[in-house]
């Protein structure tokens, strides 16, 4: 099952590194680990789905939500219930392809439903990355202070500094 961190590793596989965008899932090794440690297919129409989604969910993410994609990746998929006595459980079925991919679209919406404006994208506008706000306050901004937080902090410091009438 795809949880918050699984969402997280998806959303954050296409990062800037000195200064280009990267897709870490553009070769198949790295989705396809991630597939089975998330208890998925991992063959190539599998794969798709889940480039797909992560796509779309990015999308979401930093927009509104592109339905008509979300529709095409939803289409057939059901979730039936199962009793066991005091357990509610739900079973979902879908296409095996489109299965993990399913899944981590659930999980962004089980985020959007329970933590709703938690998950963005980082403050850095030159940041691909997304954070999920787990703050009491919901002020968080950046995907890591370390990083993204401390630049722009920094940044900001100089354009000051340079702009300060000289004494």
């Amino acid at each position: 099952m795809v949880d918050e961190e699984a969402l997280l590793e998806a959303l954050n596989s296409t990062p800037v590194v000195d200064g280009r965008r990267r897709d870490l899932w553009a070769d198949d090794a790295a989705p396809r680990r991630w597939a089975r440690e998330h208890g998925g297919s991992d063959d190539a129409a599998a794969i798709d789905w889940l480039r797909t989604a992560r796509d779309v969910l990015q999308a979401a993410t930093r927009g509104p939500v592109p339905e008509a994609r979300m529709r095409g990746m939803l289409a057939g998929v059901t979730r039936v219930p199962d009793i066991d006595g005091a357990d509610l459980r739900w079973t979902l079925r879908a296409p095996p392809e489109r299965t993990l991919a399913v899944e981590l679209v659930l999980a962004w919406y089980d985020v959007q439903e329970r933590r709703p404006g938690r998950l963005r994208p980082c403050g850095n506008d030159e940041c691909r990355l997304f954070l999920l706000d787990r703050s009491r306050a919901n002020t968080a901004r950046w995907c890591s202070m370390r990083t993204c937080g401390n630049r722009l902090k920094a940044r900001r410091h100089q354009e000051r500094a340079r702009r300060a009438p000289e004494a």
